[in-house]
């Protein structure tokens, strides 16, 4: 018995990252791509997008990360950065943990 092969269809062009995501939650991955031939991607270069912003900081605060930052020779915007994602993963993890059963 033949497999009967479905016409890939071709991906949209999207104006942004916002309605790039929109399209790909709703639509069926199997309707755009060979799923018998995947293509293998190396994304390890890839990087997140980032935002820039403001913050105010106690001059005391900012002054104690910078020396953690050098204690352990990073820049520190990006100890501050492992430091609120750690803390933003833990709070998350608190939260699953009381809504579960």
């Amino acid at each position: 018995m033949k497999k009967i092969r479905n016409k890939i269809k071709p991906i949209p062009k999207f104006k942004n990252e916002d309605e790039e995501r929109n399209f790909w939650a709703t639509a069926d991955a199997t309707e755009y791509f060979d799923m018998d031939h995947p293509v293998e991607l190396d994304l390890s270069k890839l990087k997140p997008s980032t935002e820039s912003i403001s913050l105010r900081l106690p001059s005391f605060l900012l002054a104690r990360i910078k020396e953690i930052a050098n204690s352990r020779d990073v820049p520190y915007q990006s100890l501050m950065k492992i430091f609120l994602a750690e803390r933003v993963e833990r709070e998350l993890h608190a939260k699953r943990e009381a809504i579960a059963p």
